[in-house]
C-alpha cells in the first residue's frame, strides 16, 4: 500500500518530505474521502420526476415587467434551448416572475446560461422553473487554474495545502454545520472542529515536526483566547443572532430550537481562526530557521527572536480581519455616509456593532496569538536537548 501512494505521488510529480508526511497525507486523504459520502442527516430526497438541466435563453419577454426606477416586478417569459440531459436541444418557453427585490430577483437576457428544474410525467415535460444563471462551468474552471497554480508554485506543500482546503470545505458541510442544526452546543462544537482543522492543516502544511506542533500550540491558544471574548463581550453587546442574513429563515424553517446567538458567537471565533493559524505558522517557521541557523541559540534568546517576529506580523494582520468585515457592508456604510448619520449612531446600530465585535475579539486573538506562539517555539524547539535535523545544523553545533 505504502510503495503504491509513493508511486502515485511520483507520477504527479510531488514527493513528501519523509514517511511521516507522507503516512499524514494518505490519511488526509482517506479523511477527505470519508467525509465527502458521510451522510450530513438533513439531506432530503429529490422527487423522481424532477431533473435539473443547463439551458441557454433564446428570447426574452419582458412586456408584463413593470420597471420603477431600478427595480423590475412582474413576470419575464423566456424561451429556453435545454444543453444537458436527455431532453437536450428541445425548446421551451418559460414564466420567471420578479419580486421587485434586486437582491433577491435575477434578470436575464439573452444568451443566458440557466439552471432549470424540469417536472415530468410520463417522461414529458409538464413544467419548468428558471433558478439562476448556470454558474459551475466557470466555477469549475476557476478552481482549476487555482489548483495548477498552486501545485505548479508549491509542489508538494501545494498538494497538502490543497489537501486542507478540500478537508476544511468538507468538515464544514459535513460536520459543523449538521451539529449546529441539530441543537449542540455551538461553542464547543466550534471548538472540537477547529482544534480538529488546526491539527490537521498545520501537520499538512508543515510536516509532523516541532515547527508543526509549535504553530498548532499557538494557534490554538489563540483561537481559545478569542472563544472566551466572544463569549465574554457577546453577552454585554446584546447582539442578537438574527442580525446574520438568512438566520431568522432557519427559525421559520422548523428549527426554532436553535441558540442563534451561540451560533453568532461561534462564527466570531472561527471566522478568525484562519488568520490566527497564518500567524502560527509564520511565527513558528521563523524559529525554526532561527534554530536551524544557530542550533546552540538559548531558550530565551530564541523567545525573544519570536516576538520580535510577531510584532512585524502583527503590525499587517491587525488590519486584516478590518478589510475583510468592512468589505462585506461596503454599501451599508455607504448608505450611513450619504444620509449623513451620525457616528454614535452608526455604531450602536446593531448590524454595524456586530461586525465592530467581530473585528476587534478576532483582532485580539490575532494580537494574543503572537506572544503565545513565541513562547511554545522557545519551550518546544530551545534548549541544548534540541535534535537538528539537517546537516546545516549539525555543521554549525561541530563548530561551536
Amino acid at each position: 500500500m505504502r510503495s503504491f501512494f509513493i508511486s502515485v505521488f511520483k507520477k504527479i510529480g510531488v514527493l513528501p518530505a519523509n514517511k511521516k508526511d507522507l503516512l499524514w497525507t494518505v490519511f488526509s486523504l482517506i479523511l477527505i474521502i470519508f467525509l465527502l459520502f458521510l451522510p450530513t442527516g438533513f439531506a432530503r430526497k429529490q422527487p423522481q420526476n424532477t431533473v435539473r438541466v443547463k439551458a441557454r435563453v433564446l428570447q426574452c419577454d419582458n412586456s408584463d415587467l413593470n420597471v420603477y426606477g431600478l427595480v423590475r416586478q412582474g413576470t419575464q417569459t423566456l424561451k429556453l434551448e435545454i444543453l444537458s440531459g436527455t431532453f437536450k436541444k428541445k425548446r421551451l418557453r418559460v414564466c420567471h416572475s420578479l419580486a421587485g427585490r434586486l437582491e433577491l430577483d435575477t434578470f436575464f437576457h439573452k444568451g443566458d446560461s440557466v439552471l432549470t428544474v424540469l417536472t415530468l410525467e410520463d417522461n414529458k415535460i409538464v413544467n419548468a422553473v428558471v433558478v439562476d444563471h448556470y454558474r459551475l462551468d466557470e466555477i469549475v474552471i476557476l478552481f482549476s487554474l487555482f489548483v495548477i497554480l498552486l501545485l505548479a508554485f508549491a509542489g508538494f506543500t501545494g498538494f497538502r495545502a490543497l489537501l486542507s482546503f478540500l478537508l476544511t470545505g468538507l468538515t464544514v458541510w459535513k460536520l459543523l454545520l449538521p451539529a449546529f442544526l441539530k441543537g449542540y452546543n455551538p461553542l464547543l462544537i466550534s471548538f472540537g472542529v477547529l482544534f480538529f482543522l488546526t491539527v490537521m492543516i498545520i501537520f499538512l502544511v508543515a510536516g509532523i515536526n516541532k515547527k508543526g506542533l509549535t504553530a498548532i500550540s499557538g494557534a490554538l491558544s489563540g483561537i481559545i483566547v478569542t472563544i472566551f471574548l466572544s463569549a465574554f463581550f457577546g453577552h454585554f453587546f446584546q447582539i442578537h443572532g438574527a442580525v446574520k442574513p438568512f438566520s431568522e429563515t432557519l427559525l421559520y424553517s422548523g428549527f426554532t430550537h436553535l441558540d442563534l446567538s451561540a451560533i453568532f458567537l461561534a462564527g466570531i471565533f472561527i471566522a478568525s481562526s484562519g488568520a490566527i493559524m497564518d500567524i502560527g505558522m509564520d511565527i513558528a517557521a521563523s524559529m525554526a530557521e532561527i534554530k536551524q541557523q544557530k542550533p546552540l541559540i538559548k531558550r530565551k534568546e530564541l523567545i525573544k527572536s519570536g516576538f520580535t517576529v510577531g510584532r512585524a506580523v502583527v503590525g499587517t494582520m491587525t488590519t486584516t480581519l478590518l478589510f475583510a468585515y468592512s468589505g462585506g457592508y461596503t454599501a451599508l456604510l455607504m448608505v450611513f455616509m450619504a444620509q449623513n448619520t451620525p457616528p454614535v449612531n452608526m455604531i450602536n446600530i446593531r448590524y454595524v456593532a456586530a461586525e465592530i465585535l467581530h473585528t476587534l475579539v478576532g483582532s485580539f486573538g490575532l494580537v494574543a496569538v503572537a506572544p503565545l506562539t513565541a513562547v511554545a517555539g522557545g519551550f518546544i524547539m530551545g534548549g541544548k536537548k534540541y535534535t537538528y535535523s539537517t546537516k546545516a545544523g549539525l555543521k554549525h553545533a561541530a563548530k561551536k
